[in-house]
């Protein structure tokens, strides 16, 4: 079977400005960092960005890398509206389409289903359909005569997950409480890229099965980034680093960047992060 290994750098290098990028992970929780810190070391912008919104949409926000945000929300989960992302908001710095939750799942359905939509009821009866007039209903076919919304396809150029485990052929394996859709944002993306904690010749056989998440068919490549989520978690193998997200979080964005993000791989940030922990004794 063929060996998708590759490094963050490799992966950013197959991206390229103007893209549609998903970005899997929820909020604050198991965001694949390494590859968005990747793509800052990049020239790559003008990007829409999909993504259950966290860090990742705040760090490229920051950067001025979004043209167009699609989102159900962008939190810190502890820290409840992600500081860069509200920022970068109320400059008007891109353009937002705001989904509910639900909808925003169906449209990953949709496209990892190569439909153009789905018709669903989230977000009937709220403002939904206000902010985003582009939005249209659908009439059942059927007896019922029932109104939907039409909820369209998010289709992405590429998307990136983190995974607690994978193996080089792809395969990818989740151990903490949620899969947060990342099998989805896999299957509708034209290409996938999956990084993971650790890469393994063979997954824990005492793992339920459904915890195997993500299927080598739709993987272009994986990444072994230890730490990779950090500073958003990766239960069971490591905890949201909330000291470092609150500095983050209350850092202005040009002394976090040259401290932290100014390095010339994931090993420097890395580095960097650890010599702040020892200030901190």
């Amino acid at each position: 079977m063929t060996d998708k290994t590759m490094t963050p750098d490799e992966v950013v290098g197959r991206l390229r400005s103007g893209m549609t990028i998903g970005i899997g992970g929820w909020g604050s929780r198991r965001k694949p960092m390494a590859l968005v810190r990747a793509l800052l070391r990049s020239g790559i912008t003008d990007l829409t960005v999909v993504s259950y919104g966290g860090p990742d949409v705040g760090l490229l926000a920051a950067a001025g890398r979004i043209r167009k945000l699609v989102a159900a929300f962008t939190t810190l989960d502890s820290i409840p509206l992600e500081p860069n992302f509200r920022a970068a908001r109320e400059r008007g710095a891109f353009e937002l389409t705001e989904l509910d939750e639900a909808m925003f799942m169906w449209g990953l359905h949709a496209a990892a289903n190569r439909l153009p939509f789905l018709p669903v009821r989230a977000g009937l009866g709220s403002d939904v359909m206000t902010v985003n007039p582009g939005l249209r209903t659908v009439t059942s076919p059927y007896e019922d005569g029932e109104t939907f919304v039409a909820v369209p396809a998010l289709r992405m150029d590429a998307a990136l997950v983190h995974l607690n485990r994978a193996d080089r052929q792809g395969n990818g394996q989740y151990l903490g409480p949620d899969p947060y859709f990342d099998d989805l944002f896999c299957e509708a993306a034209d290409t996938a890229y999956v990084s993971c904690e650790q890469i393994v010749d063979r997954f824990d056989a005492t793992a339920a099965p459904q915890s195997l998440l993500v299927s080598r068919h739709s993987v272009t490549g994986v990444v072994e980034t230890p730490d990779g989520a950090h500073f958003t978690s990766c239960a069971p193998d490591h905890a949201r680093d909330e000291p470092f997200q609150r500095l983050y979080a209350t850092t202005p964005w040009p002394a976090f960047a040259e401290r932290f993000l100014s390095g010339e791989s994931e090993d420097d940030y890395q580095r960097a992060v650890r010599t702040w922990r020892e200030e901190q004794r």
